[in-house]
């Protein structure tokens, strides 16, 4: 089976190396087609695993299953000798708030510690503040996640470069590994359409981001737009939250991102230097050691945010042609690093069930 998956970012690769897991798809031939590798909002994510209150699914259980999926596939990694490499760390955050408590009401199902926080921990902050929560969690530094999962693909193919070198001395034993580990290749290639597709492949895993709104025609596509600052303060060790989207997440790269803006609709990618002025000065107000920390640079991204919820469903292809169906996987809005994992394996099973129907039904 052949299948490609439109979109280089965190969903699209989470997507790709949960297929490669999947039993039913483990033998495909897997093609990424992106515009681009580089020019992505993932890498401006801090990449905090906190999912807010707003997120949504097509049901509470359904959104619950994608969060839990996602904590443990994180987990798993984080607990591997991969951690390091994969920028996958555990982390503590302290949020504080004068509007209402903070509930928490998806991250209390699955991280190991969320309470509220003690009188002795305002203190860890300036400003008086009426409430305070303490989280338990994870970071995905993207700049170390996507060229590392870009590289379980890479490894794959060098894999079966090897089986060919080897091919005359152990012919029967060759053949066998080529069936079980079939390439992954990741182009570089702008669509205009998805039905471009339609007849190089058995199926279509759309993961385009705010790039649906085009490709999909899809009006419910809003961009959030964020813009943030990187600084140096490698004495920071745990994050902090309070109004007004702000925000101070250390990475695991040495650098801290400090956050940060949502403006709705806006399509701006260009540098606000006012708007760099305002997030130095609401997390230097915040914690005033950062009144030390060098901005190392500042970035925009625009997050894909849809109207009405993440869409992960699957759409039948028109008659006549080799692809079976698209299955859609986009519009995560600011979550897409948190629940990529568990909204790629919701995604893949809607396939799996389409040809396991389709299968089903030619055999009658």
């Amino acid at each position: 089976m052949k299948v490609v998956i439109v979109g280089g970012g965190v969903v699209g690769l989470t997507t790709a190396l949960q297929l490669k897991k999947n039993n039913y798809f483990a033998n495909s031939d897997i093609n990424i087609v992106a515009e681009s590798y580089d020019d992505l909002v993932s890498y401006v994510a801090a990449g905090i695993f906190r999912v807010g209150d707003d997120y949504s699914g097509p049901t509470k259980n359904i959104t619950r299953k994608w969060i839990n999926d996602s904590y443990e596939f994180y987990e798993q990694i984080q607990k591997s000798h991969e951690s390091s490499v994969a920028g996958i760390s555990k982390i503590s955050c302290y949020m504080y708030s004068n509007i209402a408590p903070i509930k928490h009401h998806w991250m209390k199902q699955v991280i190991p510690v969320c309470r509220d926080i003690t009188p002795n921990e305002f203190n860890l902050v300036n400003g008086s503040w009426k409430y305070g929560s303490y989280l338990e969690t994870m970071i995905t530094q993207c700049s170390s996640y996507l060229p590392w999962a870009r590289n379980k693909f890479a490894k794959k193919n060098n894999l079966n470069a090897q089986y060919v070198f080897l091919y005359c001395k152990y012919k029967m034993t060759i053949i066998i590994y080529r069936l079980n580990e079939c390439g992954t290749k990741l182009l570089t290639k702008k669509l205009e359409s998805l039905d471009e597709l339609y007849d190089d492949y058995d199926l279509i895993i759309n993961c385009t981001g705010l790039g649906a709104k085009r490709l999909c025609n899809d009006s419910h596509m809003i961009p959030i737009r964020g813009q943030v600052a990187k600084v140096k303060a490698p004495w920071l060790k745990v994050c902090f939250y309070s109004e007004l989207d702000t925000y101070i997440i250390p990475g695991t790269d040495g650098y801290c991102t400090l956050g940060g803006t949502r403006d709705f609709n806006s399509m701006t990618t260009d540098i606000c230097q006012h708007t760099h002025r305002s997030i130095r000065e609401r997390c230097e107000h915040l914690l005033p050691s950062l009144t030390k920390a060098p901005t190392v640079k500042q970035l925009v991204g625009l997050r894909p945010y849809r109207e009405g919820g993440v869409r992960v469903e699957i759409e039948k292809t028109p008659s006549g042609h080799r692809a079976k169906g698209i299955v859609h996987n986009y519009g995560h809005g600011g979550y897409g690093v948190c629940t990529a994992p568990g909204t790629s394996i919701f995604a893949i099973k809607l396939a799996e069930d389409v040809f396991k129907s389709s299968s089903s039904s030619s055999k009658l």
